[in-house]
């Protein structure tokens, strides 16, 4: 059962969760430790980032500049193996435009049907930032759009491959749910034209849609209702990160392009301490999923970096 029909067919809402590989030369213990966390909650399935590569320019001794390529986070199918392997819970690996050629994402795709891992979650992923002396690497023949990586991913399913040469359709094709945005993509001129990609990307073939994160529930159910207007049918699933610092109240919206409502932000300026917003980020949390887990939605999915024990917390008063 792919995750489409995961989400369609459960007869309460699932619970999943997205984590972020360990960053270059670390272990699996952290990753096993919000696994083993959350678990309890029986999870539908799990999601696992992939970072693109970028150029970092170094000074040599000799006072010139060496170009490197570096990831911070390699190993994104290795680690969906493992925690699928270990825990037997099934994993959703992330497949980006941003930072990886065509050959490149045919190889992922090639390994991913080697471990029977076929259910992945196809992004443009996020532009670099140039920072400093570091530069987004630049890619050759790369898919410059989520509908460019949707397109490559099912002449695969047909057993087409880029170079142009055929083989036998795999026996299980790769399914795969994208990205939506309930306050639209950053890059997007307005609401209506996002939507209108969102759909391009269902009427390609996407299963169904997880938004960017949102705390005014309100931006949410507009959205859905869009979308149902417009013709899109497919699951939406609504996306969720509490937050742990007072910091995050002003990051969070800058970072991820949100509004905070009015009603979260009165209570968040009495706040004073790290703490006593990890206690709002709960509150808020367990208030949210409780009103769209009231309204029917078909899963909430938790974006984990950094809050997996408020995730906890809210897991423990809503599934």
């Amino acid at each position: 059962m792919n995750v489409a029909e995961l989400l369609r067919g459960s007869e309460h809402p699932a619970f999943s969760f997205e984590i972020l590989p360990p960053l270059k030369g670390a272990g699996l213990g952290r990753l096993r430790h919000v696994v083993e966390m959350l678990r309890e909650f029986c999870p539908a399935y799990i999601n696992i980032t992939t970072h693109s590569a970028e150029y970092v320019y170094r000074e040599r001794a000799d006072g010139l500049l060496q170009r490197t390529v570096l990831r911070r986070r390699p190993g994104t199918v290795a680690v969906a193996a493992a925690l699928q392997y270990e825990y037997g819970i099934p994993v959703v690996p992330h497949v980006l435009c941003q930072g990886f050629t065509r050959e490149e994402t045919e190889y992922v795709l090639l390994d991913l049907q080697f471990l029977g891992m076929t259910h992945v979650l196809a992004l443009r992923g996020d532009k670099p930032r140039a920072a400093g002396l570091t530069k987004p690497r630049q890619q050759g023949d790369a898919n410059a759009h989520t509908t460019d990586l949707i397109e490559q991913i099912n002449a695969f399913n047909e057993g087409c491959f880029i170079d142009g040469t055929t083989t036998d359709a795999p026996p299980e094709p790769f399914t795969y749910g994208v990205a939506c945005y309930p306050e639209k993509h950053e890059e997007a001129p307005n609401g209506a034209e996002d939507l209108q990609w969102f759909k391009r990307k269902v009427e390609l073939g996407a299963g169904y849609g997880v938004t960017q994160l949102f705390y005014d529930n309100a931006a949410y159910f507009r959205f859905v209702e869009q979308a149902r207007a417009a013709g899109i049918r497919v699951p939406i699933v609504p996306g969720l990160k509490p937050f742990t610092r007072l910091a995050q109240l002003n990051t969070i919206p800058k970072t991820f392009h949100c509004d905070l409502p009015e009603a979260l932000v009165n209570e968040a300026a009495h706040l004073h301490t790290d703490d006593q917003a990890r206690a709002l980020g709960i509150e808020w949390g367990i208030a949210q999923a409780r009103e769209l887990i009231a309204a029917g939605v078909p899963g909430i999915h938790f974006y984990s970096m950094g809050a997996a024990e408020s995730i906890r917390e809210i897991a423990k008063a809503v599934f």
